[in-house]
């Protein structure tokens, strides 16, 4: 949704979103080490191929063969990795004749389930061009394998099963997509991996204590107060005992009460003196104020939260305005906390929106004010303490009168400055008295707050944190989801253009963001997106057929469909740009319209982290938005046009022996 602030926000769980920011989580993939052993490379090229990043599957599982880690488990992801999102033409001359000797080699592995899939995997590469009456035998092996098994040989040779071949399959694999597509609580749980990992707690730790240096400089301004008093005492004695002892008796109580009422009204103003600087709490109002700075940001977001998390009985702007002060407050101690290069404000909402909750509920306990109620001097103690003051001047300028009216000259100078060097001496002595005393109370208080603020916020980090262990899906289930999208979206199209895989030459699909999108991967993996644009060119003798359709990923729920046709003939040229601050660009020019521009992938080398390589990372992602054979294929067309169909004819390739 959309407030007024004009902040995206994901309404289902109240997270402010980042238009195009992205989050990267260190879980789930780790990015191989040289020092690795062959076997860890192994598993680790393993667990790029299920999810969804056979490139960097086949550097790993070709490292660890060529360290000698081979058998036929091995070899027979090796053969996965060679061919997922590849069709056999995409493959170069040398890659061909590796599976050759592969297929070769078979022969010298154990006897067991993995030389058996590896047998059935050469054979179904084996039988492209392959009259369908012959490809029955191999679809039985197929399906004598295991279920986990034969899947990977379905999802991985996707491109390269075509005709009878994939027909066979194409039901059962219907199926298994709609079974599967929101299993594991998809909808519930999509969210989470979207969510960055929150940094942790932290509190305003207690500020540095002046009351050592003000209790140290309290003797010296303490005893010149009290020796010029005595001095002026003694000179008023002299002239009018009687009056002096009533003037000095007054002055020494309304002292007494100036300091019993003006302690607290000092400390009150001080400490929101000192937190106000320390912090540097601006006024949201101020001009200068404004802007897209982190501060901004997080106070915004706290607009938001208090505007979600509002009391009982009151309207979001009635709450907003009784929390302007407390808002302003907080916002500024996020910012002091948090204020630091890359770290955006979505890592931090988890506290505020604890912050937001927490001042909801003390609103609704009562206690909300009661920290502002503590602190703050009644009118009536404020009176007292100006009246006692006042009562004190008053009863300075009359010992003064009563030392000229009893004494000489010399005494009556003498006495005024007594006077003066009491009022300075002892304003410096109670600033020191008060602000030692201060110092000790504030140090206590913002002691026990800190240590009960970062326990409560612990609380709070801990249970957030493990709600998004336990809810975000593992890169397995999120690339599950993705195939059961894309193969839905195929059988779709398939049965909206009435046609089978014999009907097809070849397919693929392009998956690219759609905006506005939040994205997240793990260390090492693709971009996954919210939002989807499924692309998907499907290659007859007549031409191309193409089929868009945006697609919302949280809730697995597609957006209107657009489809277009066109002759071999009518595309002309397809390009690839590159802007370093922008992302991968694909321009298709068909002879009959405007060039078609499609943002294959955003920018991303900020998003990127320790151990990373920027052009690896960009290779994944392209390698994941199926990109690579797609351009190869629009390409292929646009450059020979129908006689396209006769190049990648398996015929006219070198033909592949299952010599296993």
């Amino acid at each position: 949704m959309n407030d007024d602030s004009g902040i995206t926000h994901n309404s289902a769980y109240d997270s402010t979103v980042a238009v195009q920011a992205g989050v990267v989580h260190n879980a789930n993939i780790s990015i191989g080490h040289q020092d690795a052993t062959p076997e860890e490379k192994y598993k680790l090229g393993v667990r790029f191929l299920e999810d969804g990043v056979p490139s960097r599957a086949r550097d790993l599982i070709g490292q660890a063969i060529a360290q000698k880690y081979d058998n036929a488990e091995v070899r027979f992801h090796w053969v996965l990795a060679m061919l997922s999102t590849r069709a056999y033409h995409d493959l170069g001359t040398e890659e061909r004749q590796q599976l050759q000797r592969a297929s070769e080699a078979v022969r010298d592995y154990a006897e067991g389930e993995w030389k058996d899939a590896l047998r059935v995997a050469f054979d179904l590469l084996a039988m492209r061009g392959t009259p369908d009456g012959e490809t029955e035998r191999v679809l039985e092996r197929l399906r004598t394998l295991s279920p986990g098994v034969r899947d990977k040989i379905v999802h991985h040779f996707d491109l390269v099963l075509t005709g009878g071949l994939k027909d066979g399959l194409w039901a059962e694999r219907r199926l298994w997509a709609e079974a599967e597509r929101l299993d594991n609580q998809r909808v519930q749980r999509v969210w989470a991996y979207f969510e960055p990992d929150p940094i942790g707690p932290r509190a305003l730790p207690p500020r540095p204590s002046t009351a050592a240096a003000a209790r140290a400089a309290l003797p010296v301004r303490a005893g010149l107060f009290a020796a010029v008093t005595a001095v002026l005492a003694v000179l008023a004695l002299v002239a009018d005992p009687a009056s002096a002892a009533v003037e000095l008796l007054v002055a020494l109580a309304a002292g007494l009460t100036a300091a019993h009422f003006g302690r607290r009204w000092w400390y009150q103003e001080h400490h929101l003196k000192i937190k106000s600087r320390w912090l540097q709490i601006p006024n949201p109002r101020d001009p200068a104020a404004t802007g897209d700075g982190f501060t901004n940001r997080v106070r915004h977001s706290f607009d938001h939260y208090f505007t979600v998390r509002v009391p009982y009985g009151l309207t979001p702007q009635e709450w907003l305005g009784h929390t302007t002060d407390i808002r302003d407050s907080l916002a500024a101690e996020i910012a002091v906390l948090y204020r630091e290069s890359r770290i955006p404000v979505d890592r931090v909402n988890w506290l505020i929106r604890y912050l937001a909750e927490d001042a909801r509920d003390r609103y609704g306990k009562g206690t909300l004010f009661d920290q502002r109620r503590l602190n703050q001097t009644s009118a009536g103690a404020k009176g007292l303490c100006v009246a006692a003051l006042a009562v004190l001047g008053f009863m300075t300028l009359s010992l003064l009168g009563t030392v000229a009216s009893g004494g000489g000259g010399s005494q009556l100078v003498l006495a005024v400055l007594a006077v003066a060097g009491a009022v300075w001496s002892g304003r410096a002595a109670a600033s020191s008295w008060l602000e030692a005393g201060g110092e000790e109370r504030r140090l206590a208080e913002e002691t026990r707050e800190y240590q009960e603020q970062l326990a409560a916020r612990q609380a709070a980090y801990q249970k957030w944190k493990s709600q998004l262990d336990a809810t975000r899906p593992s890169e397995l289930e999120m690339e599950t989801w993705l195939t059961c999208d894309k193969t839905l979206f195929i059988d779709e199209a398939l049965r909206h253009y009435q046609l089978t895989w014999q009907d097809l030459i070849t397919h693929t699909i392009l998956l690219t963001p759609a905006r506005p999108y939040r994205r997240g991967r793990v260390k090492g993996g693709p971009w996954r997106y919210s939002r989807y644009a499924f692309r998907l060119f499907l290659v007859t003798q007549d031409g191309v057929r193409e089929v868009g359709a945006e697609f919302d990923f949280t809730n697995a729920r597609r957006g209107n469909r657009q489809r277009s046709n066109y002759r071999f003939d009518a595309l002309s040229s397809v390009q690839v740009t590159e802007h370093s601050e922008t992302g991968y660009d694909l321009e298709l020019y068909l002879t009959n319209g405007p060039a078609r521009n499609i943002r294959v992938k955003d920018a991303d080398a900020d998003q990127l982290v320790p151990g990373e390589n920027a052009q690896e990372i960009t290779d994944i992602n392209l390698d994941a938005a199926g990109f690579v054979h797609t351009f190869h294929l629009l390409e292929g067309i646009a450059a020979d046009g129908k006689g396209w169909i006769d190049r990648i004819n398996p015929k006219n390739l070198p033909f592949f022996h299952a010599a296993g």
